[in-house]
């Protein structure tokens, strides 16, 4: 019998090293590592679909460790050590049967099980995304370290290697930092977000390696971002809880997506349906309707959380044809957590309610002699 794991539609990844399965209809949330196992060292750092049908997930953890979760199952069924480099994982792909792996010291490299292939991207990597279209090409970028495409069947040179913009109006080079890259589909473009509050886009077929459009939003460092299904907007989220959505054609605000308390760190929309899941460090997973920026979920987790994948599945409801197994209920809302917690009267509150007599005694201080009021003669 097929496990229930398979009708979840977002899977997130948490800082303890939980994968957490939650399926939006029921409100249910489900740990497929148990409590007793966490390890703040096996934390996950970065996900992937292990095949096109979605019924496998690739975990990678702090512990440079790779684990295939089956979905079918609902279990992890295999791991293997990734190493090599320092620092964890920036990135984590397939192609071939083949797991593609980068690291933050730039060491990228292909697990073949005849022959692992190795390549140095540059130090400071802070992303690693495969191009759909093309699954051998990967682009990767960090800190001080511009965006590249990498043809993985000819690694030694990139295939294209980004330009930096035009020093500033003090002649002074202007700082490169990448944290997040999507290729567009149906072209060569490649859309980055960076450090800077910057949103980029890039077109290797023009003669000119550097950007053809750049935006600017907000005063943080932006953290993600995702393609909307039209492909001509990017949502992106920053360190301060912002998430927006900016048109790539003319490069301006187009609207954003409130409801956040701490700092974003992945994003991922629908590739058909317009929705975009979203969660970080406030430990809440949310899904926005990106045409009326309405909140459709929230579902607090209780784990501050790193990556997420969304399923490409359009029809949620005529799905879960057999009952569930019972688990515990998620909220939805974080105010229902704090309603069930006892309220604690403070020292100034208990003071106010305090009678004067007994207020003024425990303060030391003599009680106030009443007047005597005249009663006549």
């Amino acid at each position: 019998m097929a496990s229930s794991a398979r009708w979840n539609h977002v899977w997130v990844g948490s800082e303890t090293g939980i994968l957490k399965g939650v399926n939006l209809r029921r409100r249910q949330a489900t740990n497929y590592v148990a409590a007793s196992a966490l390890r703040r060292d096996e934390g996950v750092c970065a996900m992937c679909w292990g095949d096109p049908s979605e019924s496998e997930i690739l975990v990678g953890c702090l512990d440079r460790s790779v684990k295939l979760f089956s979905t079918e199952k609902g279990k992890f069924t295999e791991s293997r050590q990734c190493l090599g480099g320092e620092g964890s994982f920036c990135g984590l792909a397939v192609h071939d049967s083949s797991i593609i792996t980068c690291v933050e010291s730039g060491l990228l490299k292909v697990w073949r099980d005849a022959e692992n292939v190795e390549t140095q991207v540059g130090a400071g990597v802070c992303c690693m995304r495969q191009n759909p279209a093309q699954p051998q090409c990967v682009g990767t970028g960090g800190k001080e370290n511009a965006l590249k495409v990498w043809d993985l069947h000819q690694p030694e040179e990139p295939i294209f290697r980004a330009k930096n913009v035009r020093n500033d109006w003090l002649n002074l080079q202007v700082p490169v930092w990448e944290r997040d890259l999507q290729f567009l589909p149906g072209s060569e473009k490649i859309v980055t977000c960076t450090g800077h509050h910057q949103v980029r886009l890039y077109d290797p077929s023009s003669p000119q390696r550097r950007p053809v459009l750049e935006a600017t939003y907000g005063e943080y460092p932006l953290t993600a971002l995702s393609l909307t299904p039209a492909a001509d907007s990017v949502v992106v989220g920053s360190s301060h809880g912002d998430m927006a959505v900016i048109d790539l054609r003319q490069g301006r605000l187009v609207k954003c997506l409130k409801g956040f308390a701490g700092s974003v760190r992945s994003v991922q929309c629908h590739p058909t349906l317009p929705l975009v899941a979203s969660c970080g460090l406030d430990r809440f997973l949310r899904v926005h309707n990106i045409e009326d920026k309405r909140l459709v979920h929230k579902v607090y987790l209780k784990s501050r959380l790193n990556c997420l994948l969304l399923t490409s599945r359009e029809r949620w409801e005529d799905e879960e044809p057999e009952p569930a197994a019972p688990q515990a209920d998620v909220k939805e809302e974080e105010d229902e957590l704090w309603d069930g917690m006892e309220t604690v009267a403070t020292k100034t509150v208990l003071k106010r309610n305090m009678d004067p007599h007994v207020r003024e005694t425990q303060l030391g201080k003599r009680p106030k002699k009443q007047k005597r009021t005249s009663a006549g003669p």
